[in-house]
């Protein structure tokens, strides 16, 4: 061959900007049953210090390479058994970089149907069809004349015309260079359009913004896309691609994919006989078989990228909310908030052991206020709690008013409350998990005790629930559950081997996350835990049935045992540097536990004096970090957000108004906050900074707490603006106000919140003439996580 086919390693290092040697040597751990978070953490010095981020990005590379090889050697086996694999075509197949690539090159060996083309090769027309396009003076009707033959099938020179012109069609439709071309042209320049269907105005209301749009590909965000399509699937919109930018003038003569079909195969009209029977050929292959090839391909390439920011966003957030702070080892309350069923409460102790539980009454219709807070009073004194922790759902409100009258009235009790996010607890409260963890428990209760293990430590709790149920998604239903399940999984495991865990006090599905260990290991260790006690150091895990030397290898690093007989067991130092510590040990001539901690003394070690064949300068420099700060938690320290008093409705705010408030949701068009009041407000990307905002990530995450500025509300329709820049100017009306981001460009939310979701300024449009309005309609009807936000913000409805 005359090119150089990439080896899967170079490709990888040149798209990650590595060396191909890093890339091998990470490939190599990962066939070798290496996990990503024992790899970052523990063998940089043969990936060259590559981070999490890229190893996962590798890995995913790895996969996708892969399934292409794997694909390409399937192609070339069906070409080479069809007798039809030349050197050249096989060069072109080894250098397909895509998967769509591989496709446009192996479509005209693609086994399929008898098409018009193939039937009229078989009479005999592909020599007219050649003769015509290679020889545009030829007159067709006469050269078409000599082909009719009635016995196979061509009754007339124009059945011989339409054959010829069937296999031309054919032959344009399958040129792998041209349609690659002509796809990356659509791309550039077309566009996604909406209309309703007649007669679902009404039923598809939700849609509205969407009844008659029109957007271009490359400027469409991923919520949109995401609607349009739900759109299109629940029968309110038909969508359609449009290849290139409207215009209200009349086309004069071909278009710029016609003119480029043509230019391909050497057709232009020079007033020679064939000329127009070959330029109506090129018309007929681009809207017949071109455009609507192109046309599927581009639909599915938008989805693919919508889906794929979508999973981005909901990982995003996942991590975010699985690392929040943690309260810590502390007496805690849970409180999950009702009406008429009451307010349940679980009262668990430091460890999350659950001591009690209960059910009061201080709301509609019982209203036994005084009686409610003498029980918790009660409670909290009995079991010594020091946090209460209340779910945000129906009632929440309430429950924190309850609460913070408890508090005023029992000094004595310190307590201290914080609202905690509800997502997920129903779920786990009817897992077959937690049936088995709370046996006996009414299912009722088992949220409340959720509710307060997830102030303790979010990420222990949060890892018992399926992460697609926890709530912090952005169209989650409309992606690929495969996709979505491994990015989230991958989240869950990132975060867990970050923070490390507790062998002697972790759950279950805790221990699953951990690095090596799968599920029927980790129920051996809690099995071998309860009947032999805590352990003691981390060699003892070795006696675990089935957890052998490369399990132990992946997980000891990432599992913690504290007062231990053996205080390295309770860092991130992994056993097999141990040796490394006995020579600083010797080096410094103190004894561990007067070494760890003790930042003077390790700042005086030089690192590269224990560097050796087996040990290299990253290891040593991670082992006296983690000495300095033994066991240290990646997460923030806990703090709790104020809501303001007297403000506990949405008919409680003006305009103007200076509130804290706690991040509940991010998206790619905004922030909601709770800020108390039973709904969310919505603060725009555009509010979030006075600097323009790409993501509104980079500004907030899930759990921060926030000062805002209530910009407007909107109380028939439940709406609140909110901004993070104080100094913004308020609205005087009932409406929201327009925000402006960037140059002055102005905002409208698609979701009827000025300052929401829309940008207006010619990106979208809506079609029929006039003025070009981008109202972004983004997330009407959407799913999961986002639905509920955009529901307790006032959206959606």
């Amino acid at each position: 061959m005359t090119s150089v086919v990439q080896s899967i390693e170079q490709r990888i290092a040149g798209e990650l900007g590595v060396r191909e040697g890093q890339v091998k040597a990470a490939v190599d751990l990962l066939d070798g049953g290496s996990t990503v978070p024992f790899i970052a953490r523990y063998r940089k010095e043969a990936t060259g210090m590559l981070d999490d981020a890229q190893l996962r990005t590798l890995e995913e590379r790895l996969r996708y390479l892969r399934e292409l090889d794997e694909r390409r050697e399937a192609v070339l086996d069906s070409i080479r058994t069809q007798g039809k694999l030349t050197e050249e075509l096989e060069e072109r197949i080894r250098l397909a970089d895509t998967k769509a690539r591989l496709e446009d090159i192996y479509l005209p060996y693609k086994p399929k149907r008898r098409t018009k083309a193939q039937i009229a090769r078989e009479a005999g027309l592909e020599p007219l069809a050649d003769g015509l396009l290679n020889d545009p003076t030829t007159d067709p009707q006469a050269a078409a004349a000599v082909f009719v033959d009635p016995e196979k099938g061509v009754a007339d020179a124009q059945a011989a015309l339409d054959g010829a012109r069937a296999i031309l069609v054919e032959r344009f439709g399958e040129d792998a260079d041209l349609i690659g071309e002509l796809r990356e042209k659509m791309w550039a320049q077309g566009r996604l359009a909406s209309k309703v269907r007649p007669g679902k105005e009404t039923e598809g209301a939700k849609f509205a913004d969407y009844f008659d749009f029109s957007e271009p590909f490359t400027k469409m965000p991923s919520h949109r896309v995401l609607a349009m399509f739900r759109g299109e699937k629940e029968e309110v919109l038909d969508l359609t691609i449009e290849p290139e930018e409207p215009s209200d003038e009349p086309r004069v003569g071909p278009s710029e994919y016609e003119q480029r079909i043509a230019q391909r195969f050497g057709i232009s009209n020079e007033g020679r006989p064939a000329d127009k029977w070959l330029q109506d050929t090129v018309r007929w292959a681009w809207r017949t078989k071109i455009l609507l090839h192109l046309g599927i391909d581009l639909r599915l390439r938008l989805r693919q990228a919508a889906e794929d920011d979508a999973v981005k966003v909901f990982a995003a957030n996942l991590r975010d909310l699985l690392l929040a702070a943690p309260a810590g080892t502390r007496a805690t309350m849970g409180l999950d908030p009702g009406f008429r069923t009451g307010v349940k409460v679980a009262v668990v102790d430091a460890t999350g052991k659950v001591v009690a539980t209960d059910t009061i009454y201080p709301h509609q219709p019982a209203n036994r206020w005084d009686e409610s807070i003498a029980k918790l009073a009660k409670l909290a004194a009995q079991h010594q709690v020091e946090l209460i922790a209340i779910g945000n759902g129906t009632a929440s409100r309430e429950t924190d008013k309850l609460a913070l009258e408890l508090i005023k009235k029992h000094p004595e009790l310190k307590l201290t409350k914080a609202v905690v996010s509800e997502a997920g607890a129903s779920v786990y409260s009817a897992s077959a998990f937690a049936s088995q963890e709370l046996p006996g428990m009414d299912v009722s209760l088992r949220g409340a005790v959720s509710i307060a293990r997830r102030l303790q430590d979010p990420l222990a709790e949060l890892v018992k629930i399926d992460p697609k149920s926890i709530g912090v998604g952005q169209y989650q239903h409309d992606v690929s559950e495969v996709s979505l399940s491994r990015s989230l999984d991958a989240v869950v495991e990132d975060c867990v081997n970050a923070v490390g865990v507790d062998v002697n006090t972790a759950s279950a599905p805790l221990l699953t996350r951990v690095s090596g260990i799968t599920s029927s290991l980790a129920e051996n260790i809690v099995s071998h835990r309860d009947q032999h006690g805590p352990f003691r150091s981390r060699e003892v895990l070795k006696q675990v049935p089935r957890l052998g030397p490369k399990a132990f290898e992946q997980c000891a690093g990432f599992l913690r045992i504290r007062g231990g007989d053996d205080p390295l067991d309770s860092s991130s130092v992994h056993p097999e540097s141990y040796p490394v510590v006995q020579r600083i040990l010797a080096a410094t001539g103190k004894e561990l536990r007067e070494l760890m901690g003790n930042e003077r003394a390790l700042k005086s070690v030089r690192p590269e004096q224990f560097v050796d064949e087996n040990v290299g300068l990253p290891t040593v420099t991670d082992i006296l970090t983690e000495l300095e700060k033994p066991g240290r938690d990646p997460r923030p320290a806990f703090k709790t957000a104020t809501f303001a008093e007297g403000v506990e409705k949405i008919a409680d705010l003006k305009p103007g108004m200076r509130l804290e408030g706690v991040v509940t949701n991010v998206a790619a068009f905004g922030a909601f906050i709770d800020i108390g009041v039973h709904q969310d407000g919505l603060a725009h990307v555009s509010a979030l900074s006075k600097n323009f905002v790409k993501d509104p990530r980079d500004v907030v995450k899930p759990g921060d707490i926030v000062k805002v500025k209530v910009l407007d509300v909107d109380i028939p329709r439940n709406r609140i603006s909110l901004t993070l820049r104080l100094d913004d100017e308020v609205g005087g009306g009932p409406k929201p106000a327009r925000q402006q981001q960037g140059g002055g460009q102005g905002q409208r939310g698609g979701q009827g919140q000025r300052g929401g979701q829309g940008q207006r300024g010619g990106q979208g449009q809506r079609k029929g003439g006039g003025q070009q309005r981008g109202r972004q309609g983004g997330d009407a009807a959407p799913g999961g996580a986002l639905a509920d936000a955009l529901r307790r913000a006032g959206y959606g409805r």
